[in-house]
């Protein structure tokens, strides 16, 4: 596929016809906090009156989400975009990798899917997709007053440097001064500064100006002397000492949240509990958020397995090889302890790949999870999907019993009630107005599925699974979702604001 038909017929622009200044925000190495030092930027310079623009050029994640214009982008730039108080844009993810195996990734450019392809293949064309990504972020800069970047991993890994079009390539490009974090919780701060730095050509050093040491435990004046030792050694200023803190829940990126803890102690059959199978390929793991913030629910992810008599529901995820995770589910005996507590009443939902799951059966004649075939399911709700392209991307709006919420769809499959009955009824779709249905509940009312992410961030909808489960002590959180993580970027931005010192970052205040 060429490049125009994802580019809308826009020449070729350059630097010089966008005059938005940006702020590239990278990282000594993965899980360092760039995404959540990018997100409290974005709030800070919006709270000051500039329009505000996140960007990244390429990132790799199951969790994505959909804009308003029914594009797929990755969940941490539209976390980024409402810190912003903006509408997310598919130019501010303008590539996302989407991981189905351990070589291989779907590639979404610019919010459609663009085709499967493996690392090797990935990298051979990269000047088409860092073309794409400046062209992506040059719309962003004559749209806003100010971008900030974020790279990806380490910005100092010599073997990649080559392939680069996130961090230092793009921060070249956009001319971009750079932060670079580092992270002081997982220890090794010192080396993961000076070390940075000494992997770098002197050119790429000197656009770093300043460092920014996250996740500090204690009082950060008793760091002093690191940061003098810092500064002496690299000679760049520290930009703050940011603590860890407890009371901000801001939306994670990778699903390295959830793998540590995994398979915790089972709780007492008195409480409300529910599980959440960690499938190898899971993702929109965020569609969870509204769980953890339930008071008086115990929420579990697990993986090994285990007799689920005492939990009050189980949830099957969403999934980026619905047909792997399937097989892994049988390999493993988990299809022997879900159906153990099927026959038992209990309480089942999927959401998406965890939806086809649950059905008959899964064709897929594209072989667009691998070989062409059938996959057998487990045959929990009367439905059968069969996998087709093009991938259906939308942002919905639903009712169930009266109650209306809003959620999104992603997904290349379609499935067919034998029986049963939908689960929600379908109002709109990216917009238009439509009279449709979506998912399924079992003739007994204790197996739920559905296509929809994100419905759970509706109170009264979660309210109604709760009520439907048998789950009565626990307390739903009021908020929307986006009312909720509105207050919490509020909070991350005054967390940040009060360890960070602005003015060097050369952003005109």
């Amino acid at each position: 596929m060429g490049l125009a038909a994802h580019e809308e017929g826009v020449s070729r622009d350059t630097v010089k016809n966008s005059t938005a200044p940006c702020l590239a925000v990278l990282g000594t190495a993965s899980e360092v906090g760039k995404s959540i030092t990018t997100a409290a930027l974005c709030r800070i310079f919006a709270n000051m009156g500039k329009r505000v623009a996140p960007f990244k050029a390429q990132n790799m994640s199951n969790n994505s989400g959909v804009t308003p214009e029914g594009g797929e982008m990755g969940r941490a730039q539209i976390v980024q975009a409402e810190a912003a108080r903006v509408s997310p844009h598919v130019d501010m993810n303008p590539i996302l990798l989407k991981p189905s195996s351990d070589i291989g990734s779907q590639i979404v450019l610019r919010g459609e899917v663009y085709g499967n392809c493996k690392a090797r293949v990935y990298h051979k064309e990269k000047k088409f997709f860092f073309e794409a990504a400046c062209r992506s972020l040059d719309r962003l800069r004559r749209k806003y007053d100010l971008i900030v970047m974020e790279g990806a991993g380490s910005c100092a890994e010599v073997n990649l440097a080559a392939h680069d079009i996130v961090n230092f390539r793009m921060a070249e490009y956009a001319d971009a001064p750079v932060i670079l974090v580092a992270d002081i919780h997982r220890g090794g701060v010192f080396a993961q500064c000076v070390g940075t730095l000494a992997c770098l050509p002197q050119d790429r050093q000197d656009k770093i100006m300043g460092i920014v040491i996250n996740r500090f435990r204690g009082d950060p004046g008793l760091f002093e002397d690191g940061v003098r030792w810092i500064e002496a050694r690299t000679g760049k200023p520290v930009l703050g000492v940011v603590p860890w803190y407890r009371n901000i829940r801001i939306e994670a990126e990778d699903s390295v949240v959830i793998e540590n803890p995994v398979d915790p102690p089972t709780p007492k059959t008195d409480e409300s509990t529910v599980a959440i199978i960690r499938l190898p390929h899971i993702s929109n793991f965020s569609d969870f958020d509204p769980l953890f913030r339930a008071k008086d629910l115990d929420v579990s992810f697990l993986e090994k397995v285990r007799d689920l008599s005492c939990y009050s529901a189980v949830i099957l995820p969403g999934s980026k090889n619905t047909r792997s995770d399937l097989k892994w589910l049988i390999d493993s005996g988990w299809t022997e302890a879900l159906t153990s507590y099927r026959k038992r009443a209990g309480y089942l939902l999927g959401i998406c790949g965890g939806y086809q799951m649950m059905g008959h059966e899964i064709q897929d004649p594209e072989g667009l999870e691998g070989n062409p075939g059938t996959t057998m399911g487990l045959r929990f709700l009367p439905v059968k999907t069969t996998l087709v392209s093009p991938k259906i991307t939308t942002r919905t709006w639903f009712c169930r019993e009266g109650a209306k919420g809003e959620g999104y769809e992603i997904h290349m499959g379609k499935s067919v009630l034998t029986g049963g009955q939908p689960l929600f009824e379908i109002l709109s779709r990216n917009g238009r107005a439509c009279h449709d249905s979506d998912g399924c509940v079992s003739s007994d009312g204790h197996v739920f599925g559905t296509y929809l992410h994100g419905f759970f961030d509706n109170p009264e909808i979660l309210r109604q699974w709760f009520s439907a489960i048998g789950v009565k002590r626990c307390v739903v959180d009021e908020r929307s979702g986006l009312g909720f993580r509105d207050q919490q970027y509020e909070l991350l931005a005054r967390h940040f604001l009060k360890h960070l010192k602005l003015d060097p970052m050369g952003i005109e205040l």
